[in-house]
């Protein structure tokens, strides 16, 4: 399956570059424009597989790129990621062609999970659900359903994100720094200590129901992998 591409339109350079970073940790492939014009260039020389699209923007709004991607032919998903939050915009915002409106201050994991759910939608029962696994350990990132083998577990948020990292990687071996940066991304320093205390809850969860999943490779971090590899 190759990889979506996604166009992130925001007059807001840090919010554009933020989406389109956890974006591309996703997997995906990601574009990013400041103006409505260049929102326009980049939809017909990058082909976007969905578009996140700020109503408030330099020279052409929100609505008018839109109708332009609309009048030049192209039925892309658009996602309306604003700071504008009256029922009014709403309902022009998904009566003029839009396929979701999400209001800022927003959370990225809610905005990726609306991403993939208009995705799935547009794409019809073809699409393919974004499901790790790693022997018989899975991970729904859609409904952020975790199961080992027919168990269902239970993670906090930072458990989840953390292991989620170690199954996208796998059998990769990270290492404790790798994993601050990824899931805290600042304000611990090299306080590696936490990295050790969400793993140990992890593994307590995990090899309740079956042979240990995570791996400690000393002197390097963690691994995701089945014991013989």
């Amino acid at each position: 399956m190759d990889k979506i591409r996604v166009l992130v339109v925001d007059d807001d350079p840090p919010i554009a570059d933020l989406v389109a970073t956890v974006a591309r940790y996703e997997g995906w492939e990601a574009a990013t424009a400041n103006s409505g014009r260049e929102a326009l260039r980049l939809a017909t020389e990058f082909l976007p597989d969905i578009v996140v699209l700020d109503l408030m923007l330099p020279d052409i709004d929100g609505f008018g790129v839109l109708d332009g991607l609309r009048a030049a032919g192209t039925m892309v998903p658009v996602v309306f990621l604003t700071a504008r939050d009256t029922v009014a915009d709403r309902v022009a915002g998904l009566t003029r062609g839009g396929d979701d409106y999400l209001v800022k201050p927003f959370a990225v994991e809610e905005l990726m999970a609306r991403l993939r759910t208009v995705l799935r939608r547009s794409a019809g029962p073809g699409f393919e659900r974004s499901v790790l696994r790693v022997a018989d350990l899975t991970m729904d990132e859609d409904t952020r359903q975790v199961r080992r083998g027919t168990a269902s577990l239970t993670l906090t948020p930072t458990e989840y994100e953390v292991l989620r990292y170690l199954m996208r990687k796998s059998p990769t071996v990270l290492t404790k720094a790798q994993i601050l940066d990824h899931v805290w991304e600042y304000g611990f320093g090299g306080r590696s200590n936490v990295v050790e205390l969400v793993v140990s809850r992890l593994r307590r969860k995990l090899d309740a129901t079956g042979s240990p999943l995570i791996h400690t490779v000393r002197g390097f971090g963690y691994v995701v992998r089945r014991a013989a590899e």
